[in-house]
């Protein structure tokens, strides 16, 4: 599997061209005929809720056909105890193990907005900002309700959860979901309060060379295990940096994703070969446990703490 399938951040904004005007119009009605279904048929009170972008999103009913157009909106579904209304999802959407056999709706590009047509979702589920506007759009034109997921600190996950069950009608499952993973937070913050500050470089990507600001979730990780980002100011949020400046910062330790097929040997031959210190940490820590933020990011920083804490 190439790594770079995998790294939803590096996805550019494309999307399928959709079904012609007509089926999107019959698949409109349709969809505003299900909506009438459910409306007569579920005597359950409405839901109301703010996305991570303060979109506020109104549903007659709590979702019962679910699509997650990004992996970690899959795996906080299932954590949210909502795995059985999730009717489809995207490729390398594979943890809980039971996700691995939803259908698949498309990939981090391009969906298969005919085929989301004709699941009838009630609810439609993206990465703010890992979903390629142009996709959102797309979905959008459908009249689909859309929620757009964006925990930015390690303490919205818990909340997330919270949320997600509400859309769900799981909230007794979610609440539980988010007091387990709050009480390991906490638990990991009072472990490691004591370590000295020191600087951390986290590699989103090598080839272009891509980190985080101080607004990603990932910089919270670094915080987390007494690491200051050292392009933490940066304006954007995953900014593309040069090699000389990485080596001008002088990190104490590069922190950087590695995925099944890769040596993170290469990583650390790259950067002493452009010179960096002899003295820098290079710190593994497998993708999906620090590119997701989900309940599981707490194993990735788990990792970067205890690293961080070894070299102290």
């Amino acid at each position: 599997m190439a790594s770079g399938h995998r790294r939803w951040w590096r996805t550019p904004a494309v999307v399928s061209s959709g079904p012609p005007r007509r089926l999107r119009t019959a698949a409109q009605a349709s969809l505003c005929g299900l909506a009438l279904l459910l409306a007569w048929s579920v005597p359950v009170a409405g839901v109301r809720v703010a996305d991570d972008t303060g979109h506020v999103l109104d549903l007659a009913a709590p979702a019962r056909r679910i699509v997650s157009l990004a992996p970690h909106v899959t795996e906080l579904l299932f954590a949210a105890g909502a795995g059985a209304h999730v009717a489809a999802a995207v490729e390398f959407s594979d943890y809980p193990d039971a996700a691995r056999a939803l259908p698949r709706i498309g990939d981090a590009t391009r969906i298969d907005l005919e085929r989301l047509v004709l699941l009838q979702p009630d609810l439609v589920i993206a990465w703010g900002s890992g979903t390629p506007a142009r996709m959102l759009d797309s979905v959008r034109r459908l009249g689909l309700p859309l929620f757009l997921s964006e925990p930015r600190r390690l303490d919205a996950i818990g909340e997330q959860l919270r949320v997600l069950g509400r859309l769900a009608g799981t909230t007794e499952a979610a609440e539980r979901a988010a007091r387990v993973y709050e009480r390991r937070l906490a638990g990991v913050r009072a472990r490691y309060a004591g370590l000295p500050r020191r600087p951390v470089f986290h590699q989103l990507a090598l080839q272009p060379l891509l980190t985080v600001n101080r607004a990603h979730i990932i910089s919270d990780v670094l915080a987390l295990c007494g690491g200051d980002n050292v392009f933490a100011d940066l304006p954007v949020l995953t900014p593309r940096v040069d090699v000389e400046a990485v080596i001008a910062a002088r990190p104490a330790a590069v922190v950087f994703a590695l995925y099944p097929g890769e040596a993170p040997a290469a990583t650390e031959a790259f950067w002493r070969r452009h010179g960096l210190a002899a003295a820098t940490r290079f710190i593994p820590v497998p993708g999906d446990l620090i590119h997701r933020p989900t309940p599981r990011i707490l194993d990735g920083a788990a990792q970067v703490c205890a690293e961080l804490a070894d070299g102290s």
